[in-house]
């Protein structure tokens, strides 16, 4: 894994390993942080990976620091890239994860 993503996967597993049903796996070349099964956020790079409801993905892509998921060539609507910038202070990082295990939670668990 790479400098930044482990640096960046310390940072969200203090934060996020609190939560009910919290569980990791290795996926992306990296770590994938779930909730019940479900995948919830991730570090790509120096990018942190979430997932959000698809039918608000207008309105994600139009938040400050939100670019489109496209790792593969394709968008995938129902998750965001955020950029260092918005990931930079525990407070940012902490409001996407709340954002992401918000939605997650809803979800039937796997």
């Amino acid at each position: 894994m790479r400098k930044d993503s482990e640096r960046l996967a310390a940072r969200i597993r203090g934060l996020f390993q609190h939560h009910d049903g919290y569980s990791e796996r290795k996926m992306f070349g990296g770590v994938c942080f779930m909730l019940n099964g479900n995948m919830c956020v991730a570090p790509w790079k120096d990018h942190l990976m979430v997932r959000l409801p698809k039918d608000q993905h207008e309105q994600t892509q139009s938040d400050p620091h939100a670019k489109p998921m496209d790792i593969t060539g394709k968008v995938m609507k129902g998750w965001a890239l955020i950029e260092p910038d918005g990931i930079e202070t525990a407070e940012g990082l902490d409001r996407w994860i709340q954002r992401a295990a918000e939605f997650v939670e809803t979800l039937p668990a796997k």
